[in-house]
């Protein structure tokens, strides 16, 4: 078939690029000369991994343009991949979804399926497909169908998808959308393939990250609760995860979620619900819980130090929100680096893969290093924001040899409490015993 996707961020271009790796025609469309250009050279916009690779493997079935008229008229099915983000009051911001939506209205001239990947507040499918063949000559079939990839795993699971959830109407629409997914369904991808209708496709989207996001939440307040009792989080998890209506997955304590899902999903949900006076609660204690959380290692440092953290040399390491991509859209990392040079701290920063775009952010404010022995050299702590197994598997005896005090605020649990105390370590992680030998 004949597709063309309109953006090309995490959403847009991996989807674009699965597509294409199960023989779809695909034409990307992007406002960004810049991005279409480096596309257009072969080159990878974003860091995810294996992306660029499958974008050589099929770049006879892709096309990036600047051209939309051209990719719309032409596609069986178009793709809006755009970002949704939040507006001040949380709420969702549509701008960019309305105005690739107007370009395809202005441009198609037949039937044609719009299918809406961006996440977007319940009801706005039904208000497109309103908007959409209201005075129009040809008929629009708009489709609800959400993404749930996560970065570092993109292609992954858009290929190998947990499910494909496909909010559609009409008989006509939901032929293409199966006859678009067909490979995916079948060996050796085997995708679960589930039609709804489109308000119920959209709540599966919020209610899926809100889920996830709340059970990450829950498992911070438990480490912190285990923090005042004496108890060890990763003893109280392993005993939870046995409990198959728990499972394992996402009981990791640590300082909180970032990312561009969470955040803003969870913000425009507790919105959503507030307009219409039902006002989910346990999502809003989510969003406060896990507001806390990103600074724990701050409030934590600036109590060991009485407040006096003028002049203190930091080292930061892990800047993106989570390891494998350099994504800093709600990172942790952003607010502690904030508060350190506020209260007069020396930071030094190091990330395998985000510090061009952190430079982007803090310029000359803070310090780069190319390795972590760079980094740590001659400071007073370090704060460890992601758990890059480049991290994991640190030798502990260089952060006493290299520090000017081996002080290790971990934000992820990345070491054992065993080793930290044979390194001489002070060590302070999430819903542990703190180690205080050094």
């Amino acid at each position: 078939m004949k597709v063309a996707v309109a953006g090309t961020g995490y959403v847009g271009l991996v989807t674009a690029v699965c597509l294409a790796e199960i023989g779809h025609e695909v034409t990307c469309v992007d406002v960004d000369q810049k991005k279409i250009e480096c596309l257009q050279a072969g080159k990878c916009p974003i860091y995810e991994p294996e992306l660029e690779n499958l974008m050589h493997q099929n770049k006879e079935r892709l096309t990036y343009t600047l051209d939309y008229q051209r990719a719309y008229q032409n596609a069986d099915v178009i793709f809006v991949g755009v970002g949704t983000p939040e507006r001040y009051d949380g709420s969702a911001n549509l701008d960019y979804v309305y105005t690739v939506c107007r370009q395809i209205k202005e441009t198609v001239q037949k039937d044609t399926v719009v299918v809406i990947k961006s996440t977007v507040p319940i009801g706005t499918n039904d208000e497109l497909e309103k908007w959409f063949n209201d005075n129009s000559t040809v008929h629009f079939y708009i489709v609800s169908n959400p993404e749930f990839l996560a970065q570092g795993t993109a292609v992954h699971d858009t290929l190998y998808p947990a499910r494909i959830v496909v909010g559609v109407q009409e008989d006509y629409s939901k032929e293409i959308m199966a006859k678009l997914y067909y490979p995916l369904t079948v060996a050796p991808y085997l995708a679960p393939y589930l039609e709804m209708d489109r308000k119920s496709a959209e709540m599966v989207k919020y209610a899926s990250n809100d889920f996830l996001a709340l059970k990450i939440s829950y498992i911070n307040e438990i480490a912190n609760f285990c923090e005042k009792i004496g108890a060890d989080i990763e003893r109280v998890t392993q005993g939870m995860s046995y409990d198959k209506r728990i499972g394992d997955k996402f009981l990791n304590a640590g300082i909180g979620y970032g990312g561009s899902c969470f955040p803003k999903d969870t913000k425009a949900l507790h919105w959503l619900s507030q307009s219409l006076d039902c006002e989910l609660k346990t999502i809003k204690a989510c969003i406060e819980v896990n507001k806390n959380q990103r600074i724990k290692l701050f409030e934590k440092a600036r109590s060991d130090f009485d407040n006096q953290l003028n002049g203190k040399k930091v080292a930061i390491l892990g800047l993106s929100f989570k390891p494998n991509t350099d994504d800093l859209r709600e990172a942790p990392s952003i607010d502690n680096v904030r508060l350190l040079l506020d209260y007069g701290a020396i930071v030094h920063v190091y990330d395998p893969i985000a510090m061009d775009n952190f430079r982007r952010l803090f310029q000359d404010e803070v310090f780069y290093f190319d390795s972590i022995d760079q980094a740590i050299k001659d400071t007073d702590m370090v704060f460890i924001m992601t758990e890059a197994e480049e991290f994991r598997k640190y030798d502990l005896n260089k952060y006493r040899t290299l520090m000017k005090t081996p002080r290790i605020y971990d934000g992820r649990n990345c070491y054992d409490l065993i080793a930290a105390e044979k390194a001489h370590l002070y060590y302070y992680s999430i819903g542990r015993r703190t180690v205080d030998n050094g």
